[in-house]
């Protein structure tokens, strides 16, 4: 990973937490995958896109109804907690 890289990373994960008030360091403290059977949707505001399969590392446990995730193009959103499978 070159140096450029890492600074995009850290300014992703900079505004991520403005964006979300999110205090202290980010850590990854699951990964789960979104359910197969489940429709795909397009992300919003805060949320991410949904993508049948796929694997996201899980940041907070926001609430009974949404998870915040991060997906693999390191764009952090909530996902709701009904379409997400234990790995």
């Amino acid at each position: 990973v070159t140096l450029k890289a890492c600074k995009k990373e850290e300014k992703i994960d900079r505004e991520f937490q403005k964006k979300f008030k999110f205090e202290g360091s980010i850590k990854v403290l699951t990964q789960m995958m979104v359910d197969p059977a489940t429709t795909e949707k397009r992300g919003g505001a805060k949320n991410l896109p949904l993508r049948r399969g796929e694997i996201l590392d899980v940041i907070q446990f926001t609430n009974e109804k949404q998870i915040l995730c991060r997906n693999s193009q390191r764009r952090y959103g909530y996902v709701p907690q009904a379409v997400m499978l234990p790995l």
